[in-house]
């Protein structure tokens, strides 16, 4: 199983398909908005399978249930999908406690993704980094350059870039970040946005708005500033990108 950071050998950026779980279900949101929820699938397992056979590199799973609870509520799920599948996991939702976090590295997953307890708690990640390292990445979501937290629900005063600081400062090597405002919408990812986060000491996931192979090319030119994937929701469940078409794509213009 792969827990080492993501490295500069592996075959150009990293597309990731999302799973979003609420209810058992696979689904989006519309900007993090549970009461705007689209369902794609009442498969989890099926639609990891899914990408998995299409190349996928990675699978990125959101308990979107937990994310609003406070603690996982997909274990039996994610590990369902831990045994159906042999890419890595990195896995979300409602991890704000060490005990939650040791229950999903225990189902076999790859990274966790912390969000609200660590840009809530900063002692929280000085406390983890010496036990679980390279197994952590931060979820960084920001709302007009704001982090957001609580499911995107609250709008911290603590800015996107300095919480980045903060996070390299303390050890964390990769975080995804997220445009709130994009999620969801097919409108393509906040590029200037995301260039505020790029260069501060971590490697760096972008996640939202993602839509067409364009976006991607236009990515993947800030792949020397540190941005080393992206994180694909809609557009593949749309089928506004086509998986096997656009990792071919970026494979020739590396």
């Amino acid at each position: 199983m792969k827990t080492d950071t993501i490295s500069k050998e592996e075959l150009s950026m990293l597309l990731i398909p999302a799973l979003d779980l609420k209810g058992g279900r696979c689904v989006r949101l519309y900007q993090g908005r549970p009461e705007e929820e689209t369902v794609f699938s009442h498969d989890p397992v099926e639609v990891a399978q899914k990408w998995e056979s299409l190349g996928a590199q990675r699978l990125h799973i959101i308990d979107l249930d937990g994310a609003f609870a406070g603690r996982p509520q997909h274990l039996p799920v994610i590990e369902k999908i831990r045994a159906a599948v042999k890419i890595p996991l990195q896995v979300g939702g409602g991890l704000r406690d060490v005990a939650a976090i040791e229950e999903v590295l225990a189902l076999g997953v790859d990274w966790v993704i912390l969000g609200t307890r660590a840009a809530c708690d900063p002692d929280f990640l000085d406390k983890l980094v010496p036990s679980y390292g390279q197994r952590l990445i931060v979820s960084v979501d920001a709302r007009a350059g704001q982090v957001a937290v609580q499911g995107w629900q609250e709008t911290l005063s603590l800015t996107a870039a300095d919480f980045v600081k903060q996070l390299a400062r303390k050890g964390i090597d990769t975080i995804i970040f997220t445009d709130v405002s994009r999620d969801g919408t097919l409108q393509g990812p906040n590029l200037n946005s995301l260039e505020g986060v790029l260069g501060l000491g971590v490697q760096v996931i972008a996640a939202g708005g993602i839509a067409t192979l364009a976006d991607l090319l236009a990515l993947q030119k800030l792949e020397e500033r540190g941005l080393v994937g992206a994180i694909l929701g809609k557009s593949l469940y749309t089928g506004s990108i086509d998986l096997p078409t656009a990792l071919a794509r970026l494979k020739r213009e590396q």
